[in-house]
């Protein structure tokens, strides 16, 4: 089933997500409803907190890039209770981001190019892994919302400041996008 994405501003995007217990009622359907979504949107990667669930599930398909990056040809995993363990910053990479929650802004953002992982796979099985490359950066995007944090809170003040408006608009429910949304709740 197709969720509406939440938009910035919604509350949900700003809680630490939870964990969730082995037997999490349904977790095969949020995981396909996540799917769904992420198809509908045509986005690379999608964390439970943004279709309005605060728990530590993410889907990420590159296999949609694959055209551009060949070693991701057929990658479509879930990731359930992910924790990035250690962030390797011998070497960073600025790369422009966007995401579903935030439609229509764009922002170069730095992240460390290799990170430690631990998660539970679609079968519940225990991964303990060094991710480097696009991989690792489309991971710390989505962990990062698992975390109550959104991409824009990682670029400069400057950049911040610049972009202020677009924010703003978002809040006030200014945005055009083709998949459902869930717009910011009025003050």
């Amino acid at each position: 089933m197709i969720l509406p994405i939440y938009i910035y501003g919604n509350p949900v995007l700003r809680k630490v997500a939870q964990d969730i217990p082995a037997d999490y009622p349904e977790l095969d359907k949020l995981i396909a409803d996540l799917y769904d979504t992420l198809a509908d949107s045509e986005g690379i990667g999608l964390a439970a907190p943004q279709v309005g669930k605060p728990v530590r599930v993410v889907v990420i398909d590159l296999d949609v890039i694959s055209e551009d990056m060949p070693e991701y040809k057929g990658f479509r995993h879930a990731f359930i209770n992910p924790h990035i363990i250690e962030f390797d910053d011998t070497e960073k990479d600025v790369s422009e981001e966007g995401c579903l929650s935030l439609p229509g802004i764009h922002e170069k953002v730095t992240r460390p190019t290799r990170i430690h992982v631990k998660y539970l796979d679609e079968q519940l099985q225990p991964h303990d892994e060094w991710v480097e490359g696009y991989l690792a950066r489309v991971m710390q995007h989505e962990f990062d919302h698992l975390e109550g944090k959104v991409f824009t809170d990682r670029i400069s003040p400057f950049r911040a400041q610049l972009i202020k408006s677009k924010l703003k608009a978002l809040l006030a429910g200014r945005y055009q996008c083709g998949y459902r949304t869930k717009p910011a709740p009025k003050h």
